[in-house]
């Protein structure tokens, strides 16, 4: 018995290309598939899975990055959610970036997963079960003590301050880059772990199955990018 041949995937790049001749990021992909006009932020995905699929994109080496593009297909369509969302998102990349964080990023994680629903203060939130439960046990688990402090004493400092897009999307951006700076030898498939959680999480809230969505096919690309 033989065993079929894997299929080419994409040749990703890093960036915003300006048409399918300079390449595509995964976003830019998403637009095509989606038949949308060639864009980094087409309106087939909510802003804040595309501002993650971008960083992923983009801290990926290029030996990696083509083994993001079966992800793909599976963003389209995933655009109705509540402002929570994206303090949703930047949970579970912070969640999954505290474990190999550099001291100095942890610092930053920490207080922002402590903004964004792990029990610090009176912070107004809109992050969604199970997040920010989860949130706390990794801290309680998993950051370093005197970080942790840290986070502690600069939330009191700051005082209130409402949550939303902009915290979501600086905590996202830290965590992902934690991860992509990290020394763990696994720092790219953890990258690519991160993108597919949130993919999936994306999924659960929208009711939708991502295994009945279609595999990505050479035919749909080919025309488009580079075959690895």
């Amino acid at each position: 018995m033989t065993t079929p041949e894997p299929l080419p995937m994409p040749m990703l790049a890093r960036g915003q290309h300006q048409s399918p001749r300079h390449g595509a990021c995964f976003m830019e992909l998403a637009s095509y598939l989606a038949g949308e006009p060639w864009s980094d932020a087409p309106n087939c995905t909510h802003w804040a899975l595309a501002q993650l699929a971008r960083l992923v994109n983009d801290l990926t080496t290029d030996e990696k990055r083509p083994l993001l593009a079966p992800l793909v297909p599976l963003v389209i369509g995933q655009t109705d959610f509540d402002d929570g969302f994206a303090e949703d998102l930047a949970l579970i990349a912070a969640t999954a970036a505290l474990p190999v964080a550099a001291p100095d990023l942890e610092r930053s994680i920490a207080l922002g997963m402590l903004r964004i629903g792990a029990g610090a203060g009176d912070y107004a939130h809109s992050a969604s079960a199970p997040w920010p439960q989860r949130a706390q046990d990794a801290l309680t688990h998993e950051a370093d003590a005197e970080a942790l402090a840290w986070a502690h004493r600069s939330a009191a400092r700051m005082g209130r301050i409402e949550t939303g897009a902009s915290a979501a999307t600086s905590l996202t951006l830290v965590s992902a880059r934690a991860i992509a700076e990290s020394s763990a030898p696994d720092a790219q498939d953890r990258l690519r772990e991160l993108l597919r959680s949130a993919i999936a999480w994306a999924h659960e809230r929208s009711g939708t199955d991502p295994a009945t969505i279609a595999a990505l096919r050479p035919d749909q690309w080919q025309d488009v990018v580079a075959a690895a």
